[in-house]
């Protein structure tokens, strides 16, 4: 649930600030009746609105002041550095690229106003809300070479260290409130491990904090200074801040790079509301009025169908359908937010096969028939969480792709094909003579992409004309990403493969290498990942 309290001075902010997020909550229950009023009318005004945290999140207030974000970013602007040739050779690169530029702050519309109120409530430099330009170009699906992944880019390891949940339903690192909390924990640990020194901290936001540690100690033993600018660091990080500062030059004043930057309304653009269960995304976007996408896109740590049934148990909505989505959803009784289905368990049958078989996993069906191991008793039955809706209605979703592509009539004879073992979509594509993009693209996937024995793949012969090949980042929607990884010591096809949850054969092909010949350290290899793939 979400509470609105509506206030009208900046000095009440700054008591409810200070006393907390419970007594926000507070209030805002006792004061409801005269001052409760729509979301939509209050995000149309410009007065105050709190809303009340959840599971310990706090929640920012609406901004207040300029109309526009990026107006009120350069108000706030804070960093000191000096004019050099690296900062330089970035502005010259951002501004022969408007269209980039127009594209990522259009894209940050829906987080930057969260992000910068953060940033205020923590008293932290504003220019950090451009960090996520570096890092992602405020795409929350981003994957790196690293293992790193949303806004933030944030690895397993880092995310796991400042309590990111991540799992088969629920990556929390492309989760804006969990992903932002986390990444700014880490660049005030960073800060102050750095002596207040934020550009060495952002420095080792990139690079890890013992690298900019070891420069700076190994400068002091020199006599030299240990300013960023001064530190002998990784050639991606001495250009990582200045790529950061660029941008914040370009923010400052726009037109002195002949840049017209969209405005970034300075409204809040989504609300935080307590679930308690696990919810069907579908039937969440019905609940709301909206289609099942914008659930994604504003809920992008989920993976599958439905919110993790350990938790967390809350979504991201819209603010202009929040309130119609918690009252529709108070009228949902928990037992029905997702659809039970009871199996009787046949002879043979292990609580993985049947887990596997409806889109779900062994803890979820452990936690709900109290089980406390994963023996299983043939004619007994288990209760399993399935889907509210048909397949088709998750439209992002890697089922819903895979239906869609498949029944999607093209020229030719319609195949089915069972991957047996050993077979990849090289050597199917020479069975059928056609390509292996083609028979990629009409299974929904990337030629990249994994195939497991016994799935069922379709294949269009002695088609009059091509099908319409689809590039590995466009068959998988908006999950899979390409990238850019350096050998290292100790590495093989087989340890690459292992760590991005890919094929030899898929990296081979990839790269036009032999599978058995020997990597040498320094060699770049261009991988497709799929980041939902990617959580642990």
């Amino acid at each position: 649930m979400y509470y609105i309290f509506r206030a009208t001075t900046r000095q009440l902010l700054q008591r409810f600030r200070a006393v907390g997020a419970i007594s926000v909550t507070f209030l805002a229950l006792f004061a409801a009746p005269a001052f409760a009023q729509p979301a939509a009318t209050l995000a149309a005004e410009q007065s105050l609105t709190l809303y009340s945290p959840v599971a310990g999140i706090d929640m920012p207030s609406t901004p207040v002041g300029p109309d526009d974000v990026l107006a009120k970013l350069r108000r706030g602007f804070e960093l000191t550095y000096e004019d050099n040739n690296r900062t330089a050779a970035e502005l010259k690169w951002f501004a022969k690229h408007p269209d980039y530029l127009n594209r990522v702050f259009t894209r940050a519309q829906r987080y930057l106003p969260y992000i910068l109120s953060e940033l205020e409530r923590r008293d932290m430099p504003l220019e950090l809300a451009l960090l996520p330009i570096v890092e992602s170009a405020y795409d929350p699906f981003a994957y790196s070479h690293g293992r790193a992944a949303g806004l933030w880019q944030m690895i397993p390891g880092t995310a796991k260290r400042f309590g990111i949940k991540q799992n088969w339903w629920y990556d929390g690192r492309r989760d804006v409130v969990d992903s932002t909390r986390a990444a700014l924990d880490y660049l005030e640990y960073l800060e102050e491990l750095n002596d207040g020194n934020w550009l060495n901290a952002i420095a080792s936001y990139n690079s890890g904090e013992g690298n900019v540690l070891r420069a700076a100690r190994n400068n002091r033993k020199a006599g030299k200074s240990i300013d960023f600018w001064y530190l002998k660091l990784p050639k991606e990080t001495s250009m990582y801040v200045p790529k950061l500062l660029a941008l914040v030059e370009i923010v400052a004043d726009p037109a002195k790079y002949n840049l017209t930057l969209p405005v970034v309304p300075n409204e809040q653009q989504f609300v935080v509301t307590d679930i308690d269960t696990q919810l069907d995304l579908a039937l969440a976007a019905e609940l709301a009025g909206v289609d099942v996408d914008t659930i994604y896109q504003y809920n992008p740590g989920y993976n599958r169908w439905s919110t993790d049934p350990a938790g967390p148990h809350r979504l991201v909505m819209p603010i202009d359908v929040a309130e119609q989505f918690t009252v529709a959803l108070n009228e949902v009784p928990a037992g029905d937010r997702v659809r039970w289905k009871r199996h009787k368990i046949k002879n043979g049958e292990a609580i993985s096969t049947i887990a596997r078989n409806y889109n779900t996993t062994v803890s979820a069906l452990r936690e709900a028939n109290n089980l406390r191991g994963n023996t299983i008793r043939a004619g007994h039955y288990l209760l399993i969480p399935v889907a509210t809706k048909p397949l088709s209605a998750y439209s992002k979703s890697a089922d819903a792709r895979l239906a869609k592509t498949q029944n999607r009539k093209r020229a030719g004879n319609k195949v089915e094909h069972v991957v047996r073992s050993g077979e990849s979509f090289w050597t199917i594509s020479r069975k059928y003579n056609v390509t292996h993009r083609q028979v990629a693209a009409w299974n929904g996937m990337a030629p990249g992409d994994t195939l497991s024995v016994g799935k069922k793949l379709v294949v269009w012969t002695n088609a009059a004309t091509e099908a319409p090949r689809t590039s590995p980042t466009d068959a998988l929607g908006n999950t899979t990403r390409k990238l850019r990884y350096t050998v290292r010591n100790g590495d093989s096809l087989y340890v690459i493969a292992r760590k991005f949850r890919v094929g030899i054969d898929q990296i081979a092909r990839w790269n036009g290498i032999d599978k058995n010949k020997i990597l040498r350290p320094g060699q770049k290899l261009t991988m497709y990942v799929d980041v939902t793939a990617q959580s642990s």
